[in-house]
This record gives structure tokens, sequence and C-alpha cells, in this order.
């Protein structure tokens, strides 16, 4: 038995609590602001793990080359507060980890920010920057804005329509929330989904008429970086690594490196983990106790954290990911037709 199962009765409460939250927005008494510049929201009902970031990228490099963009983040884990604009000067702990890795992959192509204040954050973007689309990361409660297109992810192994609110489960509010998506993307769908476990799927998403249902799946790259260069994948096979890792879920980042390299040590952080003087120590002490080709390896999410440490950095790798979708050009058209509907 799932010992969470027992915190059911709490899972309770936080319905109650959530619920009125909901309520109140629903019935105007919390407001909604709108804005005239098109907003898209990648989110989730749960507390990670669903892949928001790559999915975000998707969208960037999708538009990037036609409009301006800016992206708009809480910044969870930065040790500053307020609006914050990635520049060359940006450290990690100034933005988040994950504005950090938007910005070390496409530099000055877009803007990006972050506030956790998400109305003030907008308002300051469309003054200062004149964006032609924002995208908000991970905003799918914060239902302050309200954003012309919701884009929920749900994770195909722990799908929201068979999880518990916290804490007896992962969600962050009821499985009701589902409604307000636009667009549902299943994600880390494995590369041989039968028909028969989709339709189930489906059936138990239970979507409504409106809503469109899409499939993702993760894509490894065939490199990986560090500030020495990069190694491919046909020489893998010639290195015990070290993955460190500080993301919601590491399951199947560290089943790929087993399957593609000689021999994997795991060293597990929680997701946006703050490394202290001793976990860095001891990441060094297990990488320099690895025998032969070694390689220290993380994800590109954590190499925004880790590389400002001096002792790892000269041997840090990082690999990325990417995703594809089962139906791209179904998708693309909507985002870019719902953009230009809705050009302020």
């Amino acid at each position: 038995m799932n010992l969470r199962k027992l915190l059911l009765p709490l899972s309770g409460l936080y319905w109650i609590g959530t619920g009125v939250r909901n309520l109140l927005f629903n019935t105007g008494l919390k407001k909604e602001t709108s804005f005239e510049v098109p907003i898209i929201n990648v989110g989730n009902l749960s507390v990670g793990g669903t892949g928001k970031s790559p999915h975000v990228m998707y969208l960037i490099n999708l538009l990037k080359d036609h409009y301006k963009i800016a992206t708009l983040s809480r910044g969870y884990g930065r040790k500053t507060r307020g609006f914050e604009f990635a520049n060359y000067a940006s450290k990690v702990y100034d933005i988040g980890d994950e504005p950090m890795q938007f910005f070390r992959r496409f530099k000055n192509k877009i803007i990006v920010t972050v506030c956790e204040n998400r109305v003030f954050g907008a308002r300051k973007i469309i003054n200062d920057f004149y964006p032609e689309v924002i995208l908000l990361d991970d905003a799918y409660q914060h239902r302050y804005i309200k954003p012309g297109l919701n884009i929920l992810l749900t994770d195909y192994n722990h799908p929201y329509s068979t999880d518990y609110l916290l804490p007896a489960g992962n969600l962050r509010e009821s499985k009701k929330g589902a409604k307000r998506a636009d667009i549902v993307i299943v994600t880390k769908c494995p590369s041989d989904l039968t028909e028969s476990k989709l339709s189930q799927l489906q059936a138990d998403l239970k979507l409504k008429s409106h809503q469109e249902l899409f499939l993702s799946k993760i894509i490894y790259d065939t490199k990986i970086y560090g500030k020495h260069g990069e190694i491919s994948m046909g020489e893998w096979l010639n290195y015990n690594v070290v993955v460190v890792t500080g993301i919601a879920n590491a399951s199947d980042f560290v089943k790929f490196c087993e399957n593609n390299f000689r021999a994997v040590l795991h060293l597990e952080f929680p997701d946006h983990h703050n490394f202290s003087d001793s976990e860095i120590e001891y990441i060094r002490k297990r990488y320099k106790d690895t025998e032969g080709n070694r390689l220290l390896l993380t994800t590109e999410k954590d190499y925004t954290r880790l590389l400002e440490e001096e002792s790892l950095k000269n041997d840090l790798y990082y690999l990325p990911i990417s995703i594809e979708l089962n139906n791209p050009k179904k998708f693309n058209e909507l985002i870019t037709n719902y953009i230009q509907e809705n050009k302020a």
C-alpha cells in the first residue's frame, strides 16, 4: 500500500482550500488580468516532473524567428526579489535555474524575465520590451493572469486522472482544474504506445470538446557539452560517468545514461537544489574516486547551477533534451493561429 494514501484526510482540507480559491476566480471575486499581447501558459496540475522546460523551449524554437518573445517565470530558487531581466552578467541565483537555462540556450534571441508577481511582471515586460508574445512558465495555478492559451502537461506514467491532491498525491489542485486547458499534452510517452492504451488514456482524461490532445516524448541529444567541447554518442561507452541530478524525476534521464555509458554512479538531489559546499566537495570526491576514463555529467538545468562551482566546472558536461510531438503540424498551427488572431 502507498503510505501516502493515509494522508487522504489532509488532502480533503487541501481540496477545500484550493476549491474555494478557484471558486473566487471563477466568480470574479478574485480578479484575473487579461493583456492585449498574446500570452501562452505552460503548466501542470502536479508539483513537477512533467517536463515543462523542454516544452517551453519547443515553443521558443517555433516562434523565435518570427516574433519578439519574452518568457516570464517565478524564478524558483533564486535569492533575489521582484522583477529581474536576464543578461550576460546574471547568475543562476539571480534568476533561477530554468530561466538561466532558457537564457544560456537562446541568448539575446529572446527576453528572459522573472517576477513572483506575474501581473506586475507582464506589465513591465510590455512597457519596457514591447514583446509580441509572452510565454508563462509554470503559471497554471497563478490565476491572476488570464492567458489567451493554456497548455496543460501531464506525465504519461503519472497522469493527473489517476493522482490525488497533496499530500496524499502530487496534485496542486483538483483534477477538475484541467478544464481550463485549451491544449493537453501527455508527456514522456513511450515510443511503442498502442492504440488500445491511447484510447484508455483518452477515456481517463475525459477531455472537453474544445480541448486538443497531443502526445510528446523525450529526445536526448547525441552529444554532451562542456567547457572543453563536446563528446559524441559513439564515444560514450568509453566512459564511466558520475551523474548529478537536481530535478523532480530523474529516472528516465538516469536510465538513458545507464544504457549509453559504460557505468553510471547517480548522485541524486531535490528539484531546484542549492548545493552546499559540503555537497560540492562530496560530488568532487565521488568523481575523483571513479576509476578509468570518467566524466561528470548532469542535466542542462543543473548545469546552470554547477557551472558556477570552480571545483567542478572544468570537468562538467551536460546532456540536452528536447521533445517530439505526435502531430507537430497541427500543434504548430494552433499556436501560430492563436498568435496571429490575437496580435496587439
